[in-house]
């Protein structure tokens, strides 16, 4: 065999082998998602994720929301926040509570307290926990503010514990954005590299969709919305990106004729009565989102805009109300990924 065809025969052979590791490091992904859905942490969480060896998940992540929700759920008595609310403090049992304890110390301090996981007795006291009561008259919400602060709770990789006896802990403003960056996390780890996962309305875009070739896009509901017809303001095109949104929507209690939002000022001690109708917050994890929401409409739009200034790893899309009606503020690196209806 001469030279030539000896070439032309190892020309084949290496082409040929590029291939299969090209294959083997690419391999196809179906253009038709993966879709799973169900009910947790007192919502519903929808998934949809591209994967070439058409994998379904669902139980697998039934069984992380179980977990998820033994540690952060406050509607559950045994679980390790209602433990620990009960309790002076204790070692940690399950790897699902140091996680957003480590988020919600960071935010209470950049958002200067306005996210504070503590105010679980204001909580239950306004009646947005388990027990419906009336209004509460303001010597009982005096008293019950001077233990509020998420810095009269202590924690580290190990345990939890209380400097003052009666502070307890509520994750309402950060427990769905951690559920979500659980899924997340877990799908990353089995080689899913582009999906939307989403719970009561949060979660993360990872990648693209692969069916439009374009970033996940997302609506982010109209303040004027009801129950029975909800609609969009705007919509937003993401990748790679968390997404999250509070706002006084439908979550409110009406005493004597008058509505308070679930969302309590820490500094307060009431519901927080802000023009700010609306926050919708983008950043790398769908906790840090969770929680910013919460401090912006503890804070109003004013504060909030001021704020963001100082913290450019985070992003948000704001609706409050003006003299001339509804009016939108939207960070310099979000802006150009927002469509806002007319």
């Amino acid at each position: 065999m001469d030279n030539r065809w000896k070439n032309a025969i190892y020309s084949v052979i290496l082409l040929t082998a590029m291939y299969v590791v090209w294959k083997w490091r690419n391999p196809e992904i179906p253009k038709e998602p993966i879709r799973i859905e169900g009910e947790t942490m007192a919502t519903t969480y929808h998934i949809t994720y591209f994967d070439s060896e058409q994998r379904n998940f669902k139980m697998e992540v039934d069984s992380l929301f179980v977990l998820v929700n033994q540690s952060i759920n406050n509607y559950n008595p045994n679980s390790e926040v209602s433990v620990f609310n009960r309790s002076a403090g204790f070692r940690f049992k399950l790897p699902y509570l140091y996680a957003p304890l480590k988020v919600a110390k960071k935010v209470y301090s950049d958002s200067e307290g306005a996210f504070d996981p503590s105010v679980m007795p204001l909580v239950n006291l306004w009646g947005f926990g388990q027990q419906k009561v009336s209004r509460p008259d303001s010597a009982k919400i005096d008293s019950i503010r001077g233990f509020i602060g998420f810095n009269k709770i202590e924690f580290n990789q190990d345990s939890i514990w209380k400097l003052d006896q009666r502070a307890q802990l509520d994750f309402g403003g950060i427990g769905q954005g951690y559920g979500a960056d659980v899924i997340t996390d877990f799908l990353r780890s089995k080689g899913i590299k582009n999906m939307l996962v989403e719970l009561g309305g949060e979660g993360m875009a990872v990648g693209i969709n692969i069916q439009s070739g374009k970033p996940w896009e997302l609506g982010i509901l109209d303040p004027n919305s009801t129950n029975d017809n909800q609609f969009f303001k705007a919509y937003v095109s993401l990748t790679n990106k968390s997404f999250t949104t509070s706002g006084n929507y439908f979550n409110y209690r009406e005493v004597d004729g008058k509505k308070y939002s679930h969302t309590i000022d820490p500094f307060t001690g009431y519901p927080a009565t802000r023009a700010l109708l609306s926050a919708s917050v983008f950043a790398d994890d769908a906790t840090t989102a969770d929680a910013w929401a919460t401090a912006l409409m503890v804070m109003g739009h004013e504060k909030g805009i001021e704020l963001l200034k100082k913290h450019s790893e985070i992003d948000a899309f704001l609706i409050y109300t003006s003299p001339d009606g509804l009016a939108t503020f939207a960070t310099d690196n979000i802006r150009s990924q927002i469509k806002i209806n007319p």
